[in-house]
């Protein structure tokens, strides 16, 4: 059975590619069901074992389906805390239509705590569209692309800043590659209610979950809650609010959106390559810009000392155009590339009716 799309809906053809994955949830059936689906893996230990994904479909009747996924990257909590919560407590008889969870997604990133698998060293939200005869999680990846996107309507992708970011806690618009599209996805993540919106395209990469759900038509929505590789109760409280925000917007819940108050206060966009300071230097990172801050190209944002060389004078980093401070490293320690700092500016576009 296939659930009735929303009107004026232009979907891609996806054709699912051979592949071994399996599970014992039934897409279709009424209720909510909790379990997982199987990825055949042949390591040393186990030689005909599978990794199991957690995997959840909770089902009313006719409506749109949201496809919710957390740990993408499993250094990244605040979304898989709300997203098993939110199982826990919803009754199938709560919603009209479909949700498919899947809250761990990254399994193995998300047991060792890490932003990219132990088993391959894969980064899962630069994966897609994946690959069913590639490693895990390529395969994994294949799997979204493949099974679940073209089951669903709304794909939440919840994020945070994981252990190398803070990040003022957001709503992040997922640009999409048409403008009814763009509309739609900006509509979705307003409807979240985060205290910041920010529009962040991640450079045109092609190879992120929210990326491979934009070409297949969905409308995305994105958050950021945070980061450090810490658990912050003000943005779980955000996010737990913005999920069901999210299915109320789609009409699987009952009732208007819960926006609190100073929701959407900023609606920002990260302009390009030139809102990102990265180290040039191998050294210790002194950031002196607080998150949310707004500054002015030039404005001194931090220093990088060198406990080496103790007769060197650390360098100056100077922020390299006017914004507001969107995220900023967290470990001190840094080497040529890293990230240090973030910047976004106002988006007013966001905000008008058409495209």
């Amino acid at each position: 059975m296939t659930l009735p799309r929303p009107a004026n809906t232009v979907r891609a053809t996806i054709i699912p590619r051979n592949n071994s994955v399996y599970t014992s949830v039934d897409f279709d059936r009424e209720g909510k069901q909790i379990g997982f689906f199987h990825v055949p893996q042949s390591p040393h230990d186990d030689a005909w074992g599978t990794v199991r994904v957690p995997l959840a479909v909770i089902k009313n009747g006719d409506g749109p389906t949201v496809l919710i996924e957390g740990g993408n990257h499993g250094d990244e909590y605040e979304g898989p805390i709300a997203l098993g919560e939110l199982l826990r407590e919803i009754d199938s008889r709560d919603i009209a239509g479909r949700i498919i969870a899947i809250p761990a997604i990254n399994i193995r990133a998300v047991e060792a705590g890490t932003r990219t698998s132990p088993v391959d060293g894969l980064n899962f939200n630069r994966s897609f569209p994946g690959d069913f005869n590639g490693t895990l999680t390529s395969q994994i990846a294949a799997y979204v692309h493949d099974i679940l996107f073209p089951k669903a309507d709304y794909f939440l992708d919840l994020h945070s800043g994981g252990s190398s970011l803070m990040i003022l806690p957001s709503a992040i618009i997922e640009p999409s590659p048409t403008a009814q599209g763009h509309r739609k996805n900006i509509k979705a993540t307003l409807a979240f209610g985060a205290p910041t919106v920010v529009m962040v395209d991640n450079l045109g990469e092609t190879r992120t979950s929210t990326a491979s759900a934009n070409h297949q038509g969905l409308i995305v929505i994105g958050s950021e809650m945070a980061g450090g590789g810490l658990v912050s109760p003000d943005a779980l409280a955000i996010c737990r609010r913005g999920i069901r925000n999210v299915l109320k917007h789609a009409g699987v819940l009952n009732g208007a959106p819960d926006i609190a108050p100073g929701a959407n206060a900023r609606v920002l966009k990260v302009p390009g390559s030139e809102g990102y300071l990265l180290s040039e230097e191998d050294g210790v990172f002194e950031p002196l810009s607080p998150l949310g801050s707004a500054v002015s190209k030039g404005d001194l944002a931090g220093r990088i000392h060198f406990l080496h060389t103790p007769s060197r004078a650390p360098i100056d980093l100077l922020h390299p155009i006017d914004g507001i401070v969107f995220a900023k490293r967290q470990p001190g320690r840094v080497r040529p590339g890293n990230c240090c700092f973030v910047l976004a500016n106002e988006y007013p576009e966001a905000l008008t009716d058409e495209p």
